[in-house]
């Protein structure tokens, strides 16, 4: 026998106590000692049934290896367990003394045998153990990916300054029957839930990457992704933190521009998207139109929709001015109203999914927060960046571009949009739909099959 069969022998027998914590409703790491040949100790992971933090499947592996051999060193053993070792799990490994270690799958969050650090690598330490990685990565990896998914909806904790929409007020919902996606772990939010929805192939030939604004979320591209999927693409929609399924801050001041900036351009990074046709409309253009210069090559297209570039160079429109005033002056006007009034068509249950996510005005920060945040002057927040976005947009763009202008709105109408056509390198003539108010994606089924044909690859 191999050496290499010799360690994917172990380790199997390592991933059978992997798949003994499993079943005891542990998280499935496995572990097994081996000296001179023999499995002298093996070990999962406790530390919920066992109430005891130390309780990992390393550690408990070597209290029972210490015990066999009647010595806290364990020279002349070999530990195997199925997921990179942690801090503390390391340091007990290199106080026994073992001569190797070999793991399975990489821990990128906590694992210290070459993920976040190799504590196994520094000369300094009095003892120098042999280290062995990616034996068998794959199974065990599965092994956690298969735990982890049906718990995936409910393991983020909830941070104490955020509230989270219970499921329950998004059942039922008209038209939108795609299951969510979660992201809790990126950097700019802190441990906030952050949602999206993501259909269609990782190879499409176009993504859709669409953006709401205030006060809207994801539900607000229902007519459109099923033009996109249809055409055999893919869709990935957002919910910024403070709407739709995303956690929502209790305080206003959470709200900064570079904030929800910084969370977009994370969550872009982390899905990897590539041949992007940015969609954009109200605050996903506010924002979303600073995106696309950080990183060119992932964007190939650009459809924007009753939006602008704020730069705090020119007044903002009387229109969104007037908004303001009222948002300010009307903190708990009614969300499912403010669309049904431009669209009279809404049933009543659309117009209750736009109210679903604020089930009272504990859950509105973002709501309060957002008409006061559009950069008014030069030294606005997000104003700066936002100028330089427009000079990537005039001389730097190299993609494709589609204009849909809803002339029934009296806050980003066809005057802010012809203006917004100027600053885009190569924009054609707008699609013009003179029944559509602000929020025009509830004519988006038109819009969407004419961006199809105009972004055909």
């Amino acid at each position: 026998m191999t050496s290499e069969e010799r360690d994917a022998h172990w380790m199997g027998l390592a991933l059978d106590q992997a798949r003994l914590a499993a079943e005891a409703g542990e998280v499935p790491v496995g572990a097994v000692v081996v000296k001179d040949g023999q499995v002298i100790a093996t070990g999962r992971n406790a530390p919920i049934n066992s109430q005891d933090p130390t309780a990992h499947a390393e550690v408990v592996a070597l209290r029972e290896a210490a015990r066999v051999v009647g010595n806290y060193r364990l020279e002349g053993c070999s530990l195997y367990v199925t997921l990179e070792p942690c801090a503390m799990c390391s340091g007990a490994m290199l106080h026994a003394r073992l001569d190797r270690v070999v793991y399975g799958a990489a821990d990128a969050r906590t694992g210290v045998a070459g993920s976040v650090l190799n504590l196994f690598s520094h000369p300094q330490l009095n003892h120098q153990t042999q280290l062995t990685s990616g034996v068998m990565a794959e199974a065990c990896g599965q092994l956690l990916k298969d735990f982890f998914k049906p718990r995936r909806l409910n393991i983020e904790p909830l941070r104490e300054d955020a509230l989270r929409t219970p499921d329950s007020a998004f059942a039922n919902l008209p038209d939108y029957p795609w299951p969510p996606h979660f992201v809790s772990d990126l950097p700019s939010i802190q441990g906030l839930r952050l949602h999206y929805l993501d259909e269609g192939s990782v190879e499409a030939d176009v993504t859709w990457l669409c953006l709401h604004g205030n006060p809207a979320w994801s539900f607000l591209y229902r007519k459109m992704i099923p033009v996109w999927l249809a055409a055999g693409h893919r869709v990935v929609a957002p919910d910024l933190i403070g709407f739709g399924k995303s956690d929502k801050p209790k305080k206003d001041n959470f709200h900064r521009f570079d904030t929800h900036r910084q969370s977009l351009l994370e969550l872009i990074e982390r899905l990897d998207l590539q041949r992007v046709v940015l969609v954009v409309q109200d605050w996903g253009g506010i924002l979303g139109l600073t995106l696309p210069m950080a990183a060119p090559d992932r964007y190939q297209g650009l459809l924007a929709m009753n939006t602008l570039l704020a730069t705090g160079e020119a007044p903002l429109s009387p229109g969104f001015l007037a908004w303001r005033e009222w948002c300010k002056s009307q903190p708990l006007f009614d969300v499912g109203k403010l669309f049904a009034r431009g669209n009279r068509e809404m049933s009543d249950l659309e117009t209750q999914a736009y109210n679903a996510p604020f089930p009272d005005k504990g859950f509105r920060a973002a709501l309060r927060a957002f008409p006061p945040m559009v950069p008014e002057f030069p030294d606005s927040d997000g104003a700066a960046i936002a100028r330089q976005a427009q000079m990537f947009w005039r001389n730097e763009w190299q993609g494709q571009s589609f204009m849909a202008i809803g002339q029934k709105d009296p806050v980003l109408g066809e005057p802010v949009m012809r203006q917004l056509k100027t600053q885009i390198r190569g924009c054609p003539e707008p699609m013009v739909l003179p029944h559509a108010g602000h929020f025009v994606q509830e004519q988006g089924q038109a819009i969407a099959e004419a961006a199809v044909r105009h972004f055909r690859p």
